[in-house]
Protein backbone atom coordinates (compact mmCIF):
# COMPACT_ATOMS: atom_id res chain seq x y z
CA UNK A 1 0.00 0.00 0.00
CA UNK A 2 1.28 3.38 -1.20
CA UNK A 3 1.72 6.14 1.44
CA UNK A 4 -1.50 8.23 1.88
CA UNK A 5 -1.94 11.69 1.11
CA UNK A 6 -1.83 14.07 3.84
CA UNK A 7 -5.42 14.87 5.75
CA UNK A 8 -5.84 18.74 6.98
CA UNK A 9 -7.41 19.62 9.77
CA UNK A 10 -9.94 21.67 7.12
CA UNK A 11 -10.87 22.32 3.84
CA UNK A 12 -13.40 24.86 2.38
CA UNK A 13 -16.38 23.12 0.41
CA UNK A 14 -16.87 24.96 -2.93
CA UNK A 15 -18.97 23.94 -5.94
CA UNK A 16 -19.67 25.33 -9.50
CA UNK A 17 -22.18 27.39 -8.14
CA UNK A 18 -19.94 29.14 -6.38
CA UNK A 19 -17.65 29.13 -8.95
CA UNK A 20 -19.76 30.03 -11.58
CA UNK A 21 -20.83 33.21 -9.39
CA UNK A 22 -17.49 34.51 -8.68
CA UNK A 23 -16.80 34.28 -12.66
CA UNK A 24 -19.73 36.15 -13.22
CA UNK A 25 -18.75 38.49 -11.21
CA UNK A 26 -15.22 38.75 -12.76
CA UNK A 27 -17.09 38.96 -16.09
CA UNK A 28 -19.49 41.77 -14.81
CA UNK A 29 -17.16 44.03 -13.47
CA UNK A 30 -17.93 44.49 -10.19
CA UNK A 31 -14.84 43.25 -7.77
CA UNK A 32 -15.42 45.13 -4.88
CA UNK A 33 -18.42 46.31 -2.81
CA UNK A 34 -21.93 45.57 -5.46
CA UNK A 35 -24.86 43.68 -6.28
CA UNK A 36 -23.64 40.22 -5.14
CA UNK A 37 -22.83 41.90 -1.68
CA UNK A 38 -26.57 43.47 -1.54
CA UNK A 39 -27.81 40.34 -2.85
CA UNK A 40 -25.94 38.46 -0.19
CA UNK A 41 -27.13 40.98 3.11
CA UNK A 42 -30.26 40.21 1.83
CA UNK A 43 -30.36 36.61 1.21
CA UNK A 44 -28.67 36.16 5.03
CA UNK A 45 -31.32 39.11 6.92
CA UNK A 46 -34.06 36.52 5.39
CA UNK A 47 -32.49 33.44 6.65
CA UNK A 48 -32.05 34.63 10.24
CA UNK A 49 -35.82 36.32 9.76
CA UNK A 50 -37.91 38.75 11.58
CA UNK A 51 -36.89 42.04 10.72
CA UNK A 52 -33.24 41.55 11.03
CA UNK A 53 -30.72 43.64 9.12
CA UNK A 54 -27.27 42.39 7.55
CA UNK A 55 -24.25 44.29 7.24
CA UNK A 56 -21.42 41.89 4.78
CA UNK A 57 -17.94 43.00 6.28
CA UNK A 58 -14.68 41.87 5.53
CA UNK A 59 -14.05 39.57 8.64
CA UNK A 60 -15.69 38.95 11.62
CA UNK A 61 -13.24 40.86 13.61
CA UNK A 62 -14.51 43.88 11.75
CA UNK A 63 -17.52 42.96 12.88
CA UNK A 64 -16.99 43.01 16.02
CA UNK A 65 -15.40 45.93 16.39
CA UNK A 66 -18.12 47.80 14.40
CA UNK A 67 -20.69 46.70 16.43
CA UNK A 68 -19.28 47.66 20.08
CA UNK A 69 -18.08 51.22 18.26
CA UNK A 70 -21.93 51.26 17.06
CA UNK A 71 -23.45 50.97 20.59
CA UNK A 72 -21.27 53.38 21.76
CA UNK A 73 -18.17 51.42 23.95
CA UNK A 74 -15.19 53.99 24.61
CA UNK A 75 -12.47 55.13 26.37
CA UNK A 76 -11.81 53.04 29.61
CA UNK A 77 -15.00 51.67 29.25
CA UNK A 78 -15.06 47.39 30.45
CA UNK A 79 -16.70 44.77 28.07
CA UNK A 80 -16.98 41.01 29.68
CA UNK A 81 -15.66 38.31 27.29
CA UNK A 82 -14.30 34.73 27.93
CA UNK A 83 -10.69 33.72 28.48
CA UNK A 84 -11.43 30.77 25.62
CA UNK A 85 -11.50 32.32 22.51
CA UNK A 86 -9.39 33.57 19.56
CA UNK A 87 -7.72 36.59 20.26
CA UNK A 88 -9.70 38.99 17.72
CA UNK A 89 -12.39 38.55 20.31
CA UNK A 90 -10.58 40.89 23.13
CA UNK A 91 -8.55 42.97 20.46
CA UNK A 92 -11.31 44.95 19.09
CA UNK A 93 -12.76 45.86 22.61
CA UNK A 94 -8.86 47.45 23.13
CA UNK A 95 -9.30 49.12 19.64
CA UNK A 96 -11.64 51.42 20.87
CA UNK A 97 -9.35 52.50 23.97
CA UNK A 98 -11.67 49.84 26.49
CA UNK A 99 -10.56 47.12 28.35
CA UNK A 100 -11.34 43.39 28.67
CA UNK A 101 -12.67 41.98 31.55
CA UNK A 102 -11.72 38.19 30.84
CA UNK A 103 -13.11 35.33 32.86
CA UNK A 104 -13.32 31.42 33.09
CA UNK A 105 -15.38 29.25 31.24
CA UNK A 106 -17.90 26.01 32.20
CA UNK A 107 -15.98 23.12 32.15
CA UNK A 108 -19.24 21.75 30.91
CA UNK A 109 -19.78 23.28 27.84
CA UNK A 110 -16.52 25.48 27.52
CA UNK A 111 -18.66 28.61 27.12
CA UNK A 112 -18.44 31.60 29.14
CA UNK A 113 -19.71 30.96 32.69
CA UNK A 114 -23.02 33.08 33.85
CA UNK A 115 -21.68 32.86 37.27
CA UNK A 116 -18.01 35.03 36.24
CA UNK A 117 -19.55 37.59 34.51
CA UNK A 118 -21.81 38.62 36.98
CA UNK A 119 -18.81 38.68 39.06
CA UNK A 120 -16.78 40.70 37.07
CA UNK A 121 -19.69 43.51 36.76
CA UNK A 122 -18.10 47.19 37.84
CA UNK A 123 -19.38 50.68 37.43
CA UNK A 124 -17.59 50.64 34.26
CA UNK A 125 -18.79 47.77 32.60
CA UNK A 126 -20.96 48.30 29.15
CA UNK A 127 -21.14 45.10 27.74
CA UNK A 128 -20.76 41.50 27.41
CA UNK A 129 -19.42 39.81 24.48
CA UNK A 130 -20.30 35.84 24.62
CA UNK A 131 -18.42 33.12 22.20
CA UNK A 132 -20.55 30.48 21.32
CA UNK A 133 -17.70 27.69 21.86
CA UNK A 134 -17.44 25.12 18.25
CA UNK A 135 -20.97 26.07 17.43
CA UNK A 136 -22.83 25.57 20.82
CA UNK A 137 -25.19 28.53 22.35
CA UNK A 138 -24.02 30.03 24.87
CA UNK A 139 -26.21 30.32 28.26
CA UNK A 140 -28.43 33.20 27.06
CA UNK A 141 -30.98 33.38 28.80
CA UNK A 142 -28.59 33.70 32.04
CA UNK A 143 -26.60 36.47 30.04
CA UNK A 144 -29.60 38.51 29.12
CA UNK A 145 -30.44 38.52 32.15
CA UNK A 146 -27.22 39.96 33.93
CA UNK A 147 -26.85 42.17 31.03
CA UNK A 148 -31.13 43.60 32.05
CA UNK A 149 -29.85 43.60 35.33
CA UNK A 150 -26.85 45.78 35.39
CA UNK A 151 -27.55 47.40 31.68
CA UNK A 152 -25.07 46.06 29.54
CA UNK A 153 -24.75 45.77 25.78
CA UNK A 154 -24.82 42.16 24.32
CA UNK A 155 -22.58 41.78 20.90
CA UNK A 156 -22.29 37.46 20.23
CA UNK A 157 -19.57 36.33 18.78
CA UNK A 158 -21.26 33.81 16.49
CA UNK A 159 -18.07 33.10 14.37
CA UNK A 160 -18.38 29.54 15.07
CA UNK A 161 -22.33 29.51 15.84
CA UNK A 162 -24.27 29.20 11.82
CA UNK A 163 -26.76 27.38 11.80
CA UNK A 164 -26.84 27.25 15.79
CA UNK A 165 -30.07 27.50 18.06
CA UNK A 166 -31.04 28.31 21.35
CA UNK A 167 -33.86 28.33 22.94
CA UNK A 168 -35.30 26.53 19.46
CA UNK A 169 -34.30 30.60 17.60
CA UNK A 170 -31.87 30.91 15.44
CA UNK A 171 -28.40 32.34 16.71
CA UNK A 172 -29.04 36.63 15.43
CA UNK A 173 -32.48 36.16 16.03
CA UNK A 174 -31.89 36.61 20.07
CA UNK A 175 -32.55 39.73 22.19
CA UNK A 176 -28.97 40.65 21.83
CA UNK A 177 -27.58 44.11 20.19
CA UNK A 178 -25.56 42.36 17.50
CA UNK A 179 -24.22 39.09 16.56
CA UNK A 180 -21.34 38.55 14.20
CA UNK A 181 -20.64 35.95 12.32
CA UNK A 182 -17.55 34.29 10.22
CA UNK A 183 -17.24 33.03 6.96
CA UNK A 184 -13.19 32.46 7.28
CA UNK A 185 -12.22 29.62 5.04
CA UNK A 186 -12.31 26.98 7.84
CA UNK A 187 -15.90 27.93 8.94
CA UNK A 188 -19.32 26.36 8.21
CA UNK A 189 -19.72 28.41 5.19
CA UNK A 190 -16.84 29.99 3.67
CA UNK A 191 -16.29 33.68 1.50
CA UNK A 192 -12.94 33.38 2.28
CA UNK A 193 -12.43 36.43 3.90
CA UNK A 194 -15.65 37.88 5.71
CA UNK A 195 -18.55 38.26 8.12
CA UNK A 196 -21.77 39.56 8.91
CA UNK A 197 -23.08 41.64 11.49
CA UNK A 198 -26.73 41.29 12.15
CA UNK A 199 -28.69 43.51 14.62
CA UNK A 200 -32.59 44.37 14.74
CA UNK A 201 -32.00 47.95 15.51
CA UNK A 202 -31.98 50.23 12.61
CA UNK A 203 -29.70 52.52 14.21
CA UNK A 204 -27.06 49.94 14.81
CA UNK A 205 -27.16 48.94 11.33
CA UNK A 206 -26.65 52.28 9.61
CA UNK A 207 -23.36 53.18 11.88
CA UNK A 208 -22.11 50.13 11.03
CA UNK A 209 -23.01 50.64 7.13
CA UNK A 210 -21.60 54.04 7.41
CA UNK A 211 -18.12 52.96 9.49
CA UNK A 212 -17.29 49.86 7.31
CA UNK A 213 -16.62 51.74 4.14
CA UNK A 214 -14.78 55.44 5.80
CA UNK A 215 -17.42 56.75 7.41
CA UNK A 216 -18.85 57.41 3.66
CA UNK A 217 -22.87 58.26 4.16
CA UNK A 218 -23.68 56.81 0.67
CA UNK A 219 -22.83 53.29 -0.05
CA UNK A 220 -20.00 53.22 -2.94
CA UNK A 221 -22.48 50.99 -5.07
CA UNK A 222 -25.47 53.13 -5.01
CA UNK A 223 -23.04 56.51 -6.04
CA UNK A 224 -21.55 54.32 -9.16
CA UNK A 225 -25.21 52.94 -10.11
CA UNK A 226 -27.61 55.84 -10.26
CA UNK A 227 -28.47 56.73 -13.92
CA UNK A 228 -28.38 60.36 -12.42
CA UNK A 229 -25.72 62.66 -11.26
CA UNK A 230 -24.38 61.11 -7.84
CA UNK A 231 -20.83 61.82 -7.65
CA UNK A 232 -21.69 63.76 -3.89
CA UNK A 233 -21.22 62.24 -0.43
CA UNK A 234 -20.00 63.15 3.09
CA UNK A 235 -17.91 61.47 5.16
CA UNK A 236 -19.24 61.40 8.81
CA UNK A 237 -17.03 59.93 10.77
CA UNK A 238 -13.27 58.44 10.62
CA UNK A 239 -14.81 55.09 9.53
CA UNK A 240 -12.88 51.97 8.31
CA UNK A 241 -12.08 49.83 5.39
CA UNK A 242 -14.16 46.92 6.62
CA UNK A 243 -16.55 46.42 3.27
CA UNK A 244 -17.21 42.72 1.91
CA UNK A 245 -16.06 42.28 -2.05
CA UNK A 246 -18.52 40.94 -4.50
CA UNK A 247 -15.93 37.99 -5.01
CA UNK A 248 -16.30 36.86 -1.74
CA UNK A 249 -20.28 37.57 -1.66
CA UNK A 250 -20.64 35.74 -4.95
CA UNK A 251 -19.24 32.57 -2.75
CA UNK A 252 -21.42 33.59 0.42
CA UNK A 253 -24.53 33.56 -1.90
CA UNK A 254 -24.62 29.97 -2.40
CA UNK A 255 -22.94 28.73 0.47
CA UNK A 256 -25.81 29.81 2.62
CA UNK A 257 -28.18 28.03 0.60
CA UNK A 258 -26.17 24.70 1.77
CA UNK A 259 -25.76 25.61 5.48
CA UNK A 260 -28.27 23.20 6.38
CA UNK A 261 -26.79 19.90 4.63
CA UNK A 262 -23.37 21.20 5.56
CA UNK A 263 -24.53 21.07 8.97
CA UNK A 264 -26.36 17.73 8.52
CA UNK A 265 -23.24 16.73 7.49
CA UNK A 266 -21.18 17.68 10.27
CA UNK A 267 -23.88 16.40 12.96
CA UNK A 268 -23.82 13.14 10.92
CA UNK A 269 -20.07 13.11 11.43
CA UNK A 270 -19.76 14.19 14.76
CA UNK A 271 -21.99 11.09 16.09
CA UNK A 272 -19.82 9.24 14.46
CA UNK A 273 -16.75 10.34 16.57
CA UNK A 274 -19.45 10.05 19.52
CA UNK A 275 -19.78 6.20 18.80
CA UNK A 276 -16.33 5.02 17.97
CA UNK A 277 -14.45 6.85 21.21
CA UNK A 278 -17.60 6.20 23.59
CA UNK A 279 -15.22 3.65 24.99
CA UNK A 280 -12.08 5.99 25.60
CA UNK A 281 -10.47 7.61 28.26
CA UNK A 282 -11.51 11.04 26.37
CA UNK A 283 -14.33 13.74 27.32
CA UNK A 284 -16.09 13.99 24.12
CA UNK A 285 -17.58 17.20 23.05
CA UNK A 286 -21.21 18.56 25.12
CA UNK A 287 -24.57 18.33 23.31
CA UNK A 288 -26.62 21.53 22.55
CA UNK A 289 -30.57 21.72 24.94
CA UNK A 290 -32.99 19.55 23.61
CA UNK A 291 -33.87 20.66 20.48
CA UNK A 292 -31.72 22.78 19.75
CA UNK A 293 -29.22 22.86 16.49
CA UNK A 294 -25.10 22.71 17.69
CA UNK A 295 -23.43 24.32 14.30
CA UNK A 296 -20.51 20.83 14.95
CA UNK A 297 -18.33 23.93 13.76
CA UNK A 298 -15.52 22.00 15.52
CA UNK A 299 -15.26 18.68 16.81
CA UNK A 300 -13.25 19.03 20.51
CA UNK A 301 -11.93 15.82 22.27
CA UNK A 302 -10.43 16.30 25.85
CA UNK A 303 -8.08 13.62 26.65
CA UNK A 304 -9.01 12.64 30.27
CA UNK A 305 -6.95 11.57 33.64
CA UNK A 306 -6.03 7.74 32.09
CA UNK A 307 -4.18 8.92 29.16
CA UNK A 308 -0.66 8.27 28.97
CA UNK A 309 0.72 10.78 26.32
CA UNK A 310 0.26 14.13 26.82
CA UNK A 311 -2.16 16.45 23.88
CA UNK A 312 0.96 17.62 22.43
CA UNK A 313 2.33 14.50 21.28
CA UNK A 314 -1.12 13.08 20.44
CA UNK A 315 -1.23 15.60 17.71
CA UNK A 316 2.27 14.89 16.99
CA UNK A 317 1.33 11.40 16.52
CA UNK A 318 -1.33 12.37 14.73
CA UNK A 319 0.31 13.99 11.93
CA UNK A 320 3.12 11.37 11.95
CA UNK A 321 -0.10 8.85 10.77
CA UNK A 322 -0.77 11.79 7.98
CA UNK A 323 -3.63 13.83 9.93
CA UNK A 324 -3.65 17.03 10.98
CA UNK A 325 -5.43 18.17 13.95
CA UNK A 326 -5.46 21.92 16.11
CA UNK A 327 -5.81 23.19 19.36
CA UNK A 328 -9.19 25.39 20.28
CA UNK A 329 -8.21 28.07 21.71
CA UNK A 330 -4.76 28.97 23.70
CA UNK A 331 -6.97 31.16 26.00
CA UNK A 332 -6.01 34.74 26.23
CA UNK A 333 -4.23 34.45 30.14
CA UNK A 334 -1.56 32.46 28.17
CA UNK A 335 -0.41 35.13 25.28
CA UNK A 336 2.48 37.37 26.25
CA UNK A 337 0.29 40.83 25.48
CA UNK A 338 -3.11 39.49 27.45
CA UNK A 339 -1.53 38.02 30.26
CA UNK A 340 1.22 41.22 30.86
CA UNK A 341 -1.55 43.83 30.14
CA UNK A 342 -3.81 42.81 32.45
CA UNK A 343 -1.58 40.36 34.79
CA UNK A 344 -3.38 37.29 34.14
CA UNK A 345 -2.87 34.01 36.11
CA UNK A 346 -3.85 30.47 35.05
CA UNK A 347 -4.88 30.23 38.63
CA UNK A 348 -7.39 32.45 37.75
CA UNK A 349 -8.99 30.50 34.55
CA UNK A 350 -8.62 26.73 35.83
CA UNK A 351 -11.02 25.02 33.52
CA UNK A 352 -9.88 27.25 31.15
CA UNK A 353 -6.65 26.26 31.63
CA UNK A 354 -7.55 22.77 32.29
CA UNK A 355 -9.24 22.51 29.05
CA UNK A 356 -6.82 24.03 26.96
CA UNK A 357 -3.96 21.25 28.01
CA UNK A 358 -6.52 18.28 27.02
CA UNK A 359 -8.25 19.54 23.95
CA UNK A 360 -7.85 18.81 20.76
CA UNK A 361 -9.94 19.38 17.40
CA UNK A 362 -10.19 16.53 14.53
CA UNK A 363 -10.77 17.19 11.35
CA UNK A 364 -14.30 17.45 11.00
CA UNK A 365 -15.39 19.15 7.34
CA UNK A 366 -18.02 18.35 4.74
CA UNK A 367 -15.43 17.45 2.01
CA UNK A 368 -14.04 14.34 4.26
CA UNK A 369 -14.68 11.25 2.81
CA UNK A 370 -15.95 8.30 5.03
CA UNK A 371 -12.71 6.41 4.63
CA UNK A 372 -11.02 9.73 5.57
CA UNK A 373 -13.12 10.22 8.70
CA UNK A 374 -11.89 6.10 9.42
CA UNK A 375 -8.46 7.09 9.19
CA UNK A 376 -9.31 9.20 11.87
CA UNK A 377 -11.06 7.12 14.05
CA UNK A 378 -8.31 4.50 13.56
CA UNK A 379 -5.32 6.80 14.43
CA UNK A 380 -6.93 8.01 17.43
CA UNK A 381 -8.15 4.25 18.99
CA UNK A 382 -4.59 3.56 17.91
CA UNK A 383 -2.94 6.13 20.23
CA UNK A 384 -5.27 5.85 22.99
CA UNK A 385 -6.64 2.68 23.26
Amino acid sequence: MGIRPFLPFALPDIGEEEIDEVLDSLRSGWLTTGPKTKRFEGDFAAFIGGDAEAIAVNSATAGLHLALEALGIGERDEVITTTYTFTATAEVIRYLGANPRIVDIDPETLNIDPAKIEAAVTPRTRAVVPVHFAGLACDMDAIFAIAARHGLKVVEDAAHALPTTCRGRLIGSLDSDAAVYSFYATKTITTGEGGMIVTRNPDTAKRCRDMRLHGISRDAFDRYTSRKPSWYYEVVAPGFKYNMTDLAAALGIHQLRKVWLFRERRAAMAEKYDAAFADLPVRLPPKGCDGDVHSWHLYVLRLGDGVTVSRDRFIELMADRGIGCSVHFIPLHLHPYWRETYELKPADFPHAQRAYERAVSLPLYTVMSEDDQERVIAAVREILG
